[in-house]
Protein backbone atom coordinates (compact mmCIF):
# COMPACT_ATOMS: atom_id res chain seq x y z
CA UNK A 1 0.00 0.00 0.00
CA UNK A 2 1.70 3.47 -0.90
CA UNK A 3 2.03 6.20 1.96
CA UNK A 4 0.52 9.38 2.35
CA UNK A 5 3.20 11.31 2.33
CA UNK A 6 3.84 14.09 5.04
CA UNK A 7 2.80 17.33 5.24
CA UNK A 8 5.14 20.22 4.39
CA UNK A 9 3.59 21.63 7.56
CA UNK A 10 4.96 18.56 9.87
CA UNK A 11 8.75 17.97 11.39
CA UNK A 12 11.34 16.83 9.67
CA UNK A 13 12.24 12.81 9.92
CA UNK A 14 15.14 12.03 11.47
CA UNK A 15 17.12 11.03 8.18
CA UNK A 16 16.40 14.45 6.93
CA UNK A 17 17.33 16.61 9.57
CA UNK A 18 21.31 16.81 8.11
CA UNK A 19 19.58 18.33 4.95
CA UNK A 20 17.88 20.83 7.00
CA UNK A 21 19.48 23.71 7.12
CA UNK A 22 20.37 25.23 10.23
CA UNK A 23 17.91 27.70 12.13
CA UNK A 24 19.02 31.54 11.39
CA UNK A 25 20.11 33.13 14.68
CA UNK A 26 18.00 36.48 15.66
CA UNK A 27 19.50 39.53 15.14
CA UNK A 28 21.13 41.21 18.39
CA UNK A 29 19.76 44.26 17.41
CA UNK A 30 15.80 44.39 17.63
CA UNK A 31 13.57 46.48 15.11
CA UNK A 32 13.08 48.71 17.61
CA UNK A 33 16.67 49.45 18.52
CA UNK A 34 17.82 49.87 14.97
CA UNK A 35 14.58 52.49 14.09
CA UNK A 36 15.85 54.19 17.35
CA UNK A 37 19.04 54.56 15.59
CA UNK A 38 18.00 55.94 12.13
CA UNK A 39 15.63 58.55 13.83
CA UNK A 40 18.33 59.41 15.64
CA UNK A 41 20.59 59.99 13.04
CA UNK A 42 18.32 61.92 10.67
CA UNK A 43 18.10 64.30 13.28
CA UNK A 44 21.19 65.21 14.46
CA UNK A 45 21.65 65.83 9.97
CA UNK A 46 18.56 68.12 10.44
CA UNK A 47 20.07 70.04 13.42
CA UNK A 48 23.47 70.20 11.71
CA UNK A 49 21.84 71.21 8.41
CA UNK A 50 20.29 74.35 10.61
CA UNK A 51 22.93 75.05 13.45
CA UNK A 52 23.26 78.46 13.03
CA UNK A 53 26.88 79.50 12.09
CA UNK A 54 29.13 82.31 13.19
CA UNK A 55 31.80 83.29 15.87
CA UNK A 56 29.55 84.71 18.80
CA UNK A 57 29.44 83.00 22.04
CA UNK A 58 26.11 84.00 22.78
CA UNK A 59 23.22 86.22 21.92
CA UNK A 60 20.64 85.25 18.84
CA UNK A 61 20.96 81.30 17.39
CA UNK A 62 22.66 80.16 20.76
CA UNK A 63 21.35 76.60 21.18
CA UNK A 64 18.68 76.26 24.73
CA UNK A 65 20.51 74.68 27.99
CA UNK A 66 20.80 71.28 28.51
CA UNK A 67 17.86 69.58 30.65
CA UNK A 68 18.82 67.32 33.22
CA UNK A 69 18.50 64.21 30.86
CA UNK A 70 20.66 66.38 28.31
CA UNK A 71 19.98 68.90 24.68
CA UNK A 72 17.37 67.17 22.56
CA UNK A 73 17.93 67.48 18.99
CA UNK A 74 14.58 69.03 18.18
CA UNK A 75 15.16 71.71 21.03
CA UNK A 76 17.66 73.42 18.74
CA UNK A 77 16.52 77.23 18.07
CA UNK A 78 16.83 79.47 15.52
CA UNK A 79 16.68 83.43 16.43
CA UNK A 80 13.19 85.72 15.49
CA UNK A 81 14.67 87.02 12.04
CA UNK A 82 15.78 83.07 10.90
CA UNK A 83 12.49 81.95 11.70
CA UNK A 84 10.02 84.84 9.81
CA UNK A 85 12.13 84.31 6.93
CA UNK A 86 12.25 80.35 7.43
CA UNK A 87 7.98 81.51 7.00
CA UNK A 88 8.00 83.21 4.06
CA UNK A 89 10.43 80.82 2.22
CA UNK A 90 7.99 77.86 3.02
CA UNK A 91 5.09 80.51 1.83
CA UNK A 92 2.82 77.59 3.23
CA UNK A 93 -1.15 78.26 2.98
CA UNK A 94 -3.00 79.40 5.53
CA UNK A 95 -4.83 77.38 8.09
CA UNK A 96 -8.55 76.75 6.82
CA UNK A 97 -11.14 78.82 7.89
CA UNK A 98 -14.41 77.45 6.37
CA UNK A 99 -16.86 79.84 7.96
CA UNK A 100 -19.35 76.89 8.88
CA UNK A 101 -21.04 76.46 12.48
CA UNK A 102 -19.37 73.27 14.20
CA UNK A 103 -22.02 70.19 14.64
CA UNK A 104 -22.55 69.85 18.59
CA UNK A 105 -20.58 66.63 18.70
CA UNK A 106 -17.46 68.16 17.46
CA UNK A 107 -14.77 66.02 18.79
CA UNK A 108 -12.30 69.38 18.15
CA UNK A 109 -14.37 71.83 19.27
CA UNK A 110 -12.19 74.32 21.80
CA UNK A 111 -8.79 72.50 20.59
CA UNK A 112 -6.40 74.74 19.15
CA UNK A 113 -2.85 74.98 18.12
CA UNK A 114 -0.23 77.42 16.43
CA UNK A 115 -0.64 77.55 12.56
CA UNK A 116 2.95 77.23 11.53
CA UNK A 117 1.97 79.46 8.31
CA UNK A 118 1.59 82.53 10.51
CA UNK A 119 2.73 81.05 14.36
CA UNK A 120 -0.79 82.56 15.34
CA UNK A 121 -3.11 80.51 17.57
CA UNK A 122 -5.77 78.45 15.02
CA UNK A 123 -9.01 77.03 16.22
CA UNK A 124 -9.23 73.77 15.01
CA UNK A 125 -12.99 73.02 15.50
CA UNK A 126 -13.93 76.07 13.78
CA UNK A 127 -11.75 76.34 11.09
CA UNK A 128 -12.64 72.98 9.89
CA UNK A 129 -16.34 73.07 10.74
CA UNK A 130 -19.17 71.74 8.66
CA UNK A 131 -16.60 70.11 5.81
CA UNK A 132 -15.65 66.40 5.64
CA UNK A 133 -12.00 66.43 6.87
CA UNK A 134 -8.57 64.55 6.20
CA UNK A 135 -6.38 64.93 8.85
CA UNK A 136 -2.34 64.18 8.19
CA UNK A 137 -0.21 63.64 11.70
CA UNK A 138 3.78 63.56 10.37
CA UNK A 139 6.61 64.40 12.46
CA UNK A 140 10.02 65.67 10.84
CA UNK A 141 11.84 62.76 12.37
CA UNK A 142 9.51 60.54 10.70
CA UNK A 143 10.92 58.98 7.46
CA UNK A 144 8.15 57.44 5.74
CA UNK A 145 6.38 60.85 6.16
CA UNK A 146 9.19 62.26 3.92
CA UNK A 147 7.70 59.76 1.14
CA UNK A 148 4.02 60.41 1.95
CA UNK A 149 3.45 64.27 2.84
CA UNK A 150 3.56 65.02 -1.37
CA UNK A 151 1.05 62.16 -1.63
CA UNK A 152 -1.18 64.63 0.66
CA UNK A 153 -0.27 67.47 -1.23
CA UNK A 154 -1.27 65.93 -4.54
CA UNK A 155 -4.85 64.94 -3.29
CA UNK A 156 -5.69 68.16 -1.80
CA UNK A 157 -5.18 70.10 -4.64
CA UNK A 158 -7.05 67.00 -6.04
CA UNK A 159 -9.96 67.27 -3.81
CA UNK A 160 -9.88 71.35 -4.07
CA UNK A 161 -13.13 72.54 -1.79
CA UNK A 162 -14.68 68.42 -1.13
CA UNK A 163 -13.15 67.95 2.14
CA UNK A 164 -10.17 69.96 3.68
CA UNK A 165 -6.88 68.51 4.32
CA UNK A 166 -5.10 69.29 7.14
CA UNK A 167 -1.47 68.62 8.31
CA UNK A 168 -0.63 68.59 11.84
CA UNK A 169 2.54 67.98 13.19
CA UNK A 170 2.96 65.31 16.48
CA UNK A 171 3.64 66.96 19.62
CA UNK A 172 7.62 65.66 19.31
CA UNK A 173 9.28 68.18 17.95
CA UNK A 174 6.76 70.57 17.32
CA UNK A 175 7.91 73.28 19.55
CA UNK A 176 10.49 74.07 17.02
CA UNK A 177 8.53 75.68 14.09
CA UNK A 178 11.59 76.12 12.26
CA UNK A 179 12.57 72.32 12.03
CA UNK A 180 9.21 71.97 10.60
CA UNK A 181 9.37 74.57 7.76
CA UNK A 182 12.81 73.03 6.56
CA UNK A 183 11.42 69.72 6.55
CA UNK A 184 8.11 71.10 4.29
CA UNK A 185 10.85 73.22 2.35
CA UNK A 186 13.08 69.96 1.81
CA UNK A 187 10.23 68.01 0.58
CA UNK A 188 8.58 71.05 -1.75
CA UNK A 189 5.66 70.61 0.34
CA UNK A 190 3.20 73.30 0.71
CA UNK A 191 -0.15 72.27 2.91
CA UNK A 192 -1.73 73.95 5.91
CA UNK A 193 0.11 72.68 9.00
CA UNK A 194 -1.06 72.96 12.89
CA UNK A 195 1.95 72.15 15.41
CA UNK A 196 0.67 70.33 17.68
CA UNK A 197 2.41 71.09 21.02
CA UNK A 198 0.44 69.84 23.91
CA UNK A 199 -0.55 66.60 21.98
CA UNK A 200 -4.39 67.75 22.17
CA UNK A 201 -5.39 67.40 18.53
CA UNK A 202 -4.59 63.66 19.06
CA UNK A 203 -6.00 63.35 22.14
CA UNK A 204 -9.06 64.28 20.58
CA UNK A 205 -8.84 62.53 16.86
CA UNK A 206 -7.74 58.98 19.03
CA UNK A 207 -4.71 58.94 16.85
CA UNK A 208 -2.31 56.30 17.23
CA UNK A 209 1.32 57.22 18.32
CA UNK A 210 2.22 55.95 14.74
CA UNK A 211 3.50 58.01 11.77
CA UNK A 212 2.46 58.91 9.53
CA UNK A 213 -1.40 58.45 10.26
CA UNK A 214 -4.39 59.57 8.74
CA UNK A 215 -7.61 60.53 10.68
CA UNK A 216 -10.69 60.63 8.68
CA UNK A 217 -13.55 63.56 9.94
CA UNK A 218 -16.69 63.91 9.19
CA UNK A 219 -19.01 66.92 8.70
CA UNK A 220 -20.32 67.21 11.81
CA UNK A 221 -16.93 66.97 13.40
CA UNK A 222 -17.09 63.41 14.44
CA UNK A 223 -14.38 60.88 13.66
CA UNK A 224 -15.02 58.37 11.17
CA UNK A 225 -12.12 56.06 10.83
CA UNK A 226 -8.45 55.99 12.06
CA UNK A 227 -5.69 54.68 9.50
CA UNK A 228 -2.12 54.35 10.58
CA UNK A 229 -0.42 53.58 7.13
CA UNK A 230 1.17 54.84 4.44
CA UNK A 231 -0.86 56.28 1.27
CA UNK A 232 1.30 56.25 -1.86
CA UNK A 233 -1.03 57.61 -4.80
CA UNK A 234 -3.31 60.34 -4.15
CA UNK A 235 -6.06 57.73 -5.61
CA UNK A 236 -5.46 55.70 -2.51
CA UNK A 237 -6.88 58.29 -0.35
CA UNK A 238 -9.27 59.18 -2.47
CA UNK A 239 -10.28 55.48 -2.33
CA UNK A 240 -10.54 55.83 1.42
CA UNK A 241 -12.45 59.17 1.50
CA UNK A 242 -15.45 58.22 -0.62
CA UNK A 243 -15.49 54.88 1.92
CA UNK A 244 -15.72 56.47 4.90
CA UNK A 245 -16.65 60.20 4.19
CA UNK A 246 -18.94 59.10 0.80
CA UNK A 247 -17.46 61.93 -0.96
CA UNK A 248 -16.27 61.43 -3.89
CA UNK A 249 -12.63 63.33 -5.01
Amino acid sequence: MNQTPTSAASGPDEDDAAATPPTRRPSRFPASARWTIVFTVVILALVVAIWPRGDDSAGPGTPTAPTASGLRATDAQVDDAQLVQARSDAALPPCPQTGLPEGPQSVLAGVTGPCLADGTGYDVGAGTAGRPLVVNMWAVWCLPCRRELPVVESYARQAGDEVTVLAVHAAEGAQNPYLALQFLMENDVQLPVVLDTDATIAAALGAPRVFPSTILVRADGTVAQVLPQVFDTPDELAAVVQQYLGVRT
